[in-house]
């Protein structure tokens, strides 16, 4: 066990875990944010997406101490209460069917957009690439992406 300080939307919590504990189970298990997703525990699927630095990870192959110190940034971090444009994309398309991938592909969306404010669909596809949703909402998750880049180049 060793003492890492994660530093997850804007605030510094300190844990106590294996430094080899995927960053996904310290999220969870250790700080009480549910909002990221397990799903296959071998980086395939993208439920367990998060930002560390900015850039969207899978949670469940990172391990903890990799991102110690570092900032990160899980789906409750982009907004409390769902006013953040890629949430209000999702919302306004009603993309979730089951809901179960969905922060993940929230959390990559986001990421897309904010190094590419109006991507094309070979940048949607390729950013999107491996986010598995069970349900094959596929075409609402990229018309909620568009919506984004809508509502981001309004303000």
């Amino acid at each position: 066990m060793a003492t890492i300080t994660l530093k997850l939307n804007n605030k510094s919590h300190t844990i106590d875990a294996d430094p080899k504990m995927p960053l996904l189970w310290a999220i969870r298990d250790l700080v009480g944010l549910t909002g990221t997703k397990y799903g296959c525990g071998i980086a395939q699927c993208g439920a367990c997406t998060v930002h560390l630095e900015g850039k969207p990870v899978r949670s469940c192959s990172i391990p903890v101490s990799v991102a110690a110190n570092k900032n990160i940034t899980t789906i409750e971090g982009l907004s409390s209460d769902n006013s953040d444009v890629v949430q209000r994309a999702w919302i306004l398309e009603q993309v979730p069917q089951c809901g179960y991938c969905q922060s993940g592909q929230i959390m990559a969306a986001s990421a897309l957009l904010k190094s590419k404010p109006n991507p094309s669909d070979k940048d949607i596809d390729m950013a999107m690439q491996g986010h598995i949703c069970r349900c094959g909402t596929y075409p609402r998750i990229r018309k909620a992406i568009k919506k984004a880049a809508q509502l981001m180049a309004q303000k």
